[in-house]
């Protein structure tokens, strides 16, 4: 006869605790549930169920520019623009596809 359960003792910060178990709650999920939900996952990829890698460097987000820094970047585009350092719609998303691997 199988195990009903089995006890999973984590040491995670604080705060990332608050915030999950926050957001489980307004979900009406108990966080002993997502974490079985999180596990029958690991076992379906055989893996982790996402991506796990570092950011590349040099990613911006817009959002979080200033008016002037937004201006900057887009002097410097238009600046490789009028340089000729341009690439094809085709090729500039190929890149994007190869990059963010969608």
């Amino acid at each position: 006869m199988a195990v009903k359960s089995a006890n999973v003792y984590a040491r995670i910060e604080p705060d990332v605790k608050e915030q999950a178990e926050s957001i489980l709650s307004a979900l009406g999920i108990p966080a002993s549930n997502a974490i079985n939900m999180f596990y029958k996952q690991i076992i379906l990829n055989r893996g982790l169920p996402f991506e796990v890698k570092i950011p590349m460097a040099g990613q911006t987000d817009v959002s979080e520019l200033s008016e002037s820094d937004l201006n900057a970047e887009l002097e410097k585009g238009y600046a490789d623009m009028e340089a000729g350092r341009i690439k094809s719609v085709r090729q500039a998303f190929a890149d994007i596809r190869k990059d963010y691997s969608t």
